[in-house]
C-alpha cells in the first residue's frame, strides 16, 4: 500500500484518501497528515437490489483489495447507517476493471468506484448511483484525498516541506480553474487514455475546497466512522495529536489567497 512506501521512505510526500490514512496511524507508524487535497470523487454503484447503503446488508461487494482505500471507504459508511463491515458485508477483492464485467452481470451487488471507473459505468450504463460523494451529506462535507509525507522529512526539511505542499495545492488550484489544461497533461503524461473521462473528473471533483474545508474535521469524522467498524482503536482526538501537522497548511492559507 501507499502508506507502507511513506513509512519506509521510499518516497518522502503522498496523496491518498483520508480514511485509510487513519489506520497507518492508529497502527503507529510514521506518516503525518498536512493538507486536505480536494473533496469527493468516489461513488457508490449498485445493482437494482441496492437503493440505499442498508440494503447492503447480506449483500456481496466487490473492492481492489481488502484493507484498499476503496474497502475502507465503504466500511465507514455502512458503519454510519448502523451495519457492521465485518458481519453484514461480503467483500470480494478484484481490480477495478473486473469488479465492472461483475457488477455488469450481477454476480456482485455494488462497487465503490473512483474516476474513470464511474465514468465509464455511467457510460456502458451499468448499475446505478446509490451514493456520490461530491453531492451527498455528509461525504460532500469531508475532504476525500489529503496531503501526507514522513515525518521525519517534515521536521529535517521544513521548507522544502512547505514548498512540496503549496506545489500539491496550487496543483489542486489548477484543476478547479483550467480542467481543460489539467485534463489535458493528465492524457499527455499517460495516466489515462480518455480524455472526456479526464475533463469530466476534473469538473466533476471539488479541486478548489481546500482553502474552506476543515481537514481536522474530516478526520475526526473518519476517526469516529472506522472505530464504529472497530479498524482503529485511538480516538479521533489521539489520532489526530499523532497524526497531523497543519502548520504548513495554515501558513498557506494565508499566501495563496483565492
Amino acid at each position: 500500500m501507499l502508506t507502507k512506501v511513506v513509512a519506509s521512505r521510499e518516497v518522502d510526500f503522498a496523496f491518498n484518501f483520508a480514511g485509510p490514512l487513519l489506520i497507518p496511524v492508529d497502527a503507529g507508524e510514521p506518516i503525518v497528515i498536512l493538507a486536505g487535497g480536494h473533496v469527493g470523487c468516489f461513488e457508490l454503484f449498485g445493482t437494482g437490489r441496492v437503493r440505499a447503503i442498508r440494503d447492503l446488508r447480506g449483500k456481496t461487494v466487490a473492492v481492489s483489495e481488502l484493507g484498499g482505500p476503496d474497502h475502507v471507504f465503504l466500511a465507514s459508511m455502512v458503519a454510519y447507517v448502523g451495519l457492521d463491515p465485518q458481519k453484514d458485508i461480503r467483500w470480494d477483492p478484484h481490480p477495478f476493471v473486473e469488479s465492472t464485467r461483475l457488477l455488469a452481470e450481477q454476480k456482485v451487488d455494488a462497487v465503490l468506484a473512483f474516476p474513470p471507473q464511474p465514468q465509464e459505468l455511467r457510460d456502458k450504463k451499468i448499475g446505478h448511483v446509490v451514493v456520490n460523494s461530491m453531492m451527498d451529506r455528509p461525504w460532500s462535507q469531508y475532504f476525500c484525498c489529503m496531503v501526507y509525507a514522513h515525518p521525519e522529512f517534515v521536521r529535517t526539511h521544513p521548507v522544502a516541506t512547505k514548498r512540496a505542499v503549496r506545489a500539491i495545492l496550487k496543483g489542486a488550484d489548477l484543476c478547479a480553474r483550467e480542467p481543460e489544461r489539467a485534463a489535458r497533461l493528465l492524457v499527455d503524461k499517460g495516466f489515462t487514455s480518455s480524455h472526456d473521462y479526464a475533463l469530466r473528473t476534473m469538473k466533476d471533483v471539488a479541486y478548489g475546497k481546500w482553502r474552506e474545508s476543515d481537514p481536522e474535521d474530516t478526520l475526526r469524522f473518519y476517526a469516529l466512522r472506522l472505530h464504529e467498524a472497530g479498524m482503529v482503536k485511538a480516538s479521533p482526538k489521539k489520532l489526530i495529536a499523532q497524526g497531523t501537522d497543519w502548520r504548513f497548511l495554515n501558513e498557506l492559507k494565508r499566501e495563496l489567497k483565492g
